[in-house]
């Protein structure tokens, strides 16, 4: 998972609590990640690992998942090679910045790297893309992170499903990535016959 320097970090964080029990979650926040993080929800992630800042701010006990943190400098990272084997990778939020290093080829760092790790190795790539409006550079970035396989998810949450929190519009672009990952998920129901 990489974490870029764009608004909305709630997407984030749920989309770590939202993760079952059994995964990893190889964590590669940018430097202005980092940052954002800090400002939007209080969480440090420089000095406070996710199970305290949960612990913290919520006051329950962390979620199961293992989170491995790496740094975004770190071009030697086990993410950075294709002989990792990963069930995929979703960028959340996904600066355009971000975007256009991945459309582009461009790898400056070690979400890049992954990304296009992921790309070359046909796994999938899911990029939640925070920006708007969108502009014809923005555009013909996801249309050329699309044609290398990226799986673009704007942060464009649905209604029918009657949200009545933040969080329920929030959740429902997280089940959207954990779908194209394939990982199970209680966030939302899915469509039934």
């Amino acid at each position: 998972m990489g974490i870029s320097g764009a608004s909305g970090m709630i997407y984030a964080v749920r989309f770590l609590l939202a993760v079952p029990e059994g995964y990893q979650v190889h964590l590669i926040p940018t430097a202005n990640a980092i940052k954002i993080m800090k400002s939007e929800t209080g969480w440090d992630l420089e000095k406070e690992t996710f199970a305290q800042y949960i612990r913290r701010v919520l006051h329950q006990p962390p979620p199961a998942v293992k989170i491995i943190p790496h740094h975004w400098e770190n071009h030697f990272a086990s993410v950075a090679s294709g002989s990792f084997k990963t069930e995929g990778m979703v960028v959340m939020p996904c600066s355009s910045k971000t975007l256009a290093g991945i459309a582009l080829g461009y790898v400056n760092n070690l979400i890049e790297r992954a990304a296009e790790v992921n790309l070359k190795e046909r796994r999938p790539t899911v990029l939640m893309v925070r920006e708007a409006p969108y502009t014809l550079i923005h555009l013909e970035n996801m249309k050329r992170a699309t044609l290398a396989g990226a799986t673009i998810l704007p942060a464009s949450p649905a209604f029918y499903h009657q949200p009545q929190t933040v969080e329920d519009l929030v959740d429902y672009i997280v089940a959207k990535a954990l779908d194209l990952l394939s990982i199970p998920h209680t966030l939302i129901q899915h469509w039934r016959e």
